[in-house]
């Protein structure tokens, strides 16, 4: 079979367009919202129930998941999850009250939960560490480009047939990714159309020795893990909010139609795909400006998002809506980077058998972070109002970048051999 140049970015392509897709079917609910509300009869409170049913089963199956896709490995894992997803996402069309659409949310967390997991470990097995910021920051893009494509392409189906056969179609589109990832991955070793030079280049720092199995013990065991755990669970619920809220917030505050939302509500996922692709390219930047090792040039690169996170907090002091969507648009923007330098740290610090399942477990603290912050806005809008609970997103990410810096961060002698280090395996 003839060999291909430059394979590792067409897998990372088809792993980038695996996560569009995951994220059309997740935000499928979000930009419903406004109808599903009338047509079913939710109020702001059982929306928030909705939407922590998916929060929660997402966060306790993440660590799950990824132990699975470590297990059984990338191709087989991620094709499993991915064909569970669609389904599920195709069940939402007969949902008929909160407490049906709380199910089929959460029998969709339960699949989607390997998504990131899977992404993070795809590229660990295809990139060599120099290269993984960069990889994880353009297949987290996909995140962006889902939740931006939405809108549109979902109210459409929503106003042209109705909001079954929005969940319907978007969720075929999980099952087609399914048969695609199956009919189009391999395992860098295992790939007749990889170049051995390529091959060679993916290689490049690692030793070649048989790995252990994955094991729960030795990421739990590890006191970085709990510091990008504890970021996790501090800057996830902006993206959360951002998915989930954004629209309900635009139409019952704002006084957007659903029709004037679509035409706006791609920015902050557009400026998101920004964030991530950014944050590839800001880590070597770093590291080559300000002769910072690579870890280092991580953390610095989410310091810089969690002060963009400005955004959001200023939300409150706006009148225009489409002010408010540009605040929101530089949130998105400052998440995404820091997002994907968090994926990128979790490379760094953690053995590839272990990726997948050190991905799950700091997912799963994001998402019991975002879960909660949506019961809180459920709560307390209709009193507090929501530009208040918008602030805290700001604090939540610089608190999350100060714990970050002083457990991760890399000084003295530890910053020396690590520039050793890295200097010896590019030679």
């Amino acid at each position: 079979m003839k060999t291909l140049r430059g394979l590792r970015w067409q897998i990372l392509a088809l792993m980038m367009l695996g996560t569009v897709v995951n994220y059309i079917d997740r935000n499928t609910l979000g930009i419903l919202a406004p109808q599903l509300k009338e047509q079913l009869h939710f109020t702001t409170e059982q929306y928030s129930f909705v939407v922590s049913a998916f929060q929660l089963c997402y966060s306790l199956m993440q660590p799950i998941a990824g132990y699975i896709t470590d297990l059984i490995g990338l191709k087989f894992g991620y094709a499993m999850f991915a064909f569970v997803w669609g389904v599920a996402a195709a069940l939402h069309a007969l949902a008929g009250s909160w407490q049906s659409m709380a199910f089929f949310r959460g029998l969709l967390g339960i699949s989607e939960a390997a998504a990131m997991p899977s992404g993070v470990k795809t590229s660990t097995l295809w990139f060599p560490a120099r290269e993984r910021s960069i990889a994880t920051g353009w297949f987290n893009t996909g995140s962006s480009i889902g939740a931006m494509v939405a809108p549109p392409f979902v109210i459409w189906l929503s106003l042209a047939y109705s909001w079954q056969v929005a969940f319907i179609i978007t969720g075929l589109l999980g099952v087609g990714m399914s048969l695609l990832w199956v009919m189009l991955y391999r395992n860098p070793e295992n790939h007749p159309r990889l170049t051995k030079e390529e091959h060679s280049y993916i290689l490049e720092g690692r030793e070649h020795v048989e790995l252990p199995k994955p094991s729960v013990k030795r990421v739990l065991g590890k006191g970085k893990f709990w510091s990008i755990a504890a970021a996790r669970f501090l800057t996830e619920p902006a993206w959360q909010t951002f998915s989930f809220w954004i629209p309900l917030y635009m139409v019952s505050t704002r006084g957007m139609d659903i029709k004037q939302f679509a035409l706006f509500a791609w920015l902050p996922f557009l400026f998101g795909d920004l964030g991530c692709i950014l944050s590839g390219y800001l880590s070597p930047f770093f590291a080559k400006r300000f002769k910072m090792t690579l870890v280092n040039s991580r953390i610095a690169g989410v310091g810089v998002g969690a002060v963009c996170m400005i955004g959001p907090a200023l939300i409150g002091l706006v009148s225009s809506p489409i002010t408010a969507i540009f605040l929101f648009s530089l949130g998105a923007f400052a998440h995404q980077m820091l997002s994907s330098l968090l994926y990128a740290l979790v490379t760094d610090s953690f053995e590839k058998q272990d990726v997948a399942t050190a991905t799950g477990f700091g997912g799963m603290a994001g998402y019991m972070g975002g879960m909660i912050f949506s019961l809180i806005i459920g709560q307390l809008a209709s009193t507090i109002g929501y530009e208040p609970l918008f602030a805290c997103l700001s604090v939540f990410d610089l608190t999350a970048f100060a714990i970050i810096a002083l457990v991760l961060g890399q000084r003295g002698k530890t910053a020396a051999i690590a520039h050793a280090t890295a200097d010896a395996a590019a030679d």
